[in-house]
């Protein structure tokens, strides 16, 4: 079964931190980029950070910047988002994404645009409180 699964969600306080992963089954990320977003309630979905597959180039939000790190692990099928320093601005579904063709990981990773050939995954929460 083709798919993306998130995991690593949870509560944490102010100043915490979280690793999110993001695993693929059914395919290989190798030649995908991939790209973290986040839904709050009452909110639509925004881009937080994206990894492409070839040189592995990263993009950040302003909001992620010096915050959260996104790495990839090929041999594991998998995509990491560390996350640090925790608000509860924070507060979202966190769901991956990927996409392989050129204009989709131009839209997705320059402008964090939300493309219809988007392959999601069905979220992990993650809630920041005290």
């Amino acid at each position: 079964q083709v798919q993306l699964v998130e995991s690593g969600g949870g509560l944490v306080q102010p100043g915490g931190s979280l690793r999110l992963s993001c695993a693929a089954s059914g395919f290989t990320l190798d030649y995908y980029a991939v790209a973290w977003f986040r839904q709050a309630p009452g909110k639509e979905r925004e881009g937080v950070a994206c990894i492409k597959d070839n040189n592995e180039q990263t993009f950040y939000a302003d909001s992620a910047l010096g915050r959260f790190t996104i790495s990839r692990d090929n041999a594991k099928n998998t995509v990491y988002l560390q996350m640090s320093a925790l608000n509860p601005e924070d507060t979202a579904v966190y769901y991956c994404g990927a996409v392989h063709d050129d204009h989709s990981v131009q839209a997705m990773c320059h402008g964090f645009r939300d493309v219809d050939t988007i392959r999601w995954g069905k979220g992990t929460q993650v809630t920041v409180s005290a």
